[in-house]
């Protein structure tokens, strides 16, 4: 019987373990595809320069919950995080238009603020704090399900195959059906846009 609970006990705490994919000191099983602007200072990502994206190399992701603590240096603090790339990216655009980008910016509009994925799913609720102060975006993957969460409050949910507006610029993500199961990656936009990430991690 004390066998038998103490493996309960260790499933229990290994299904809802915490993995860090940012270690705090470099940038160790990442890679940078497009604008080389990403950099550690401090114990975090810093976001420098033109367009870029930033993938975690390690495995791709589905059915779990992905956590990014993140600041902004101002209200022009423009990034994403990038969710469901079923692929690699080799490009900075991979991202935008084969996987979904939960949008980084608190000067946008509903559809394209903190917590939209981008020109897809408009927020429910604006949540995120003032620039310098830390936020924590939480990305639910469930299947098809989207779920998104920052500073705690649920601000989005987006299930696949429910209506889209129309695609009205070059640079919205073209339309489609994504992965599942799929790489994630954060955003590096412009030279005026400086974001900070001190902890990326996902809880299965």
């Amino acid at each position: 019987m004390k066998r038998a609970l103490s493996v309960l006990v260790m499933a229990a705490a290994a299904f809802g373990a915490e993995k860090r994919l940012f270690n705090g000191k470099d940038l160790s099983g990442w890679k940078q595809v497009g604008w080389p602007g990403f950099s550690v200072e401090d114990g975090a990502i810093k976001t420098s320069g033109g367009m870029g994206l930033l993938f975690y190399e390690g495995e791709a992701i589905g059915d779990a919950t992905v956590k990014v603590v993140f600041k902004t240096t101002g209200a022009r603090g423009n990034s994403g995080v990038y969710i469901r790339m079923p692929e690699k990216p080799s490009d900075a655009w991979y991202g935008v238009h084969n996987g979904y980008e939960v949008q980084i910016d608190s000067s946008g509009d509903d559809w394209h603020c903190t917590g939209a994925i981008y020109s897809i799913s408009k927020v429910s609720a604006r949540n995120q704090k003032p620039a310098g102060e830390w936020n924590t975006l939480e990305i639910e993957l469930k299947g098809p399900l989207t779920r998104i969460r920052l500073n705690g409050k649920q601000v989005n949910e987006f299930t696949e195959g429910q209506p889209v507006p129309e695609r009205k610029q070059w640079y919205e993500p073209i339309r489609g059906p994504r992965a599942k199961t799929g790489y994630i990656g954060i955003q590096n936009h412009d030279p005026q846009s400086i974001v900070t990430f001190k902890e990326i991690s996902v809880r299965k």
